[in-house]
């Protein structure tokens, strides 16, 4: 389930030859960040996901 601000969305996904990874709970809640959720959700390690690094402007020169 995911709450989108709006309301609770429920998400079903089947994986074919693959497995998810689940994050630890805590407090009875899984916690993600929205990058960790779409990697999970593709079948992909989320534990793999890094935030970006902020880019600052470049000067004009």
């Amino acid at each position: 389930m995911v709450w989108d601000r709006t309301g609770l969305v429920l998400v079903h996904k089947r994986l074919e030859g693959c497995k998810f990874v689940w994050p630890t709970i805590a407090d009875g809640v899984m916690r993600v960040s929205p990058a960790m959720f779409a990697a999970l959700f593709e079948g992909l390690d989320w534990r793999l996901v890094r935030p970006e690094e902020a880019r600052r402007p470049q000067a004009a020169g």
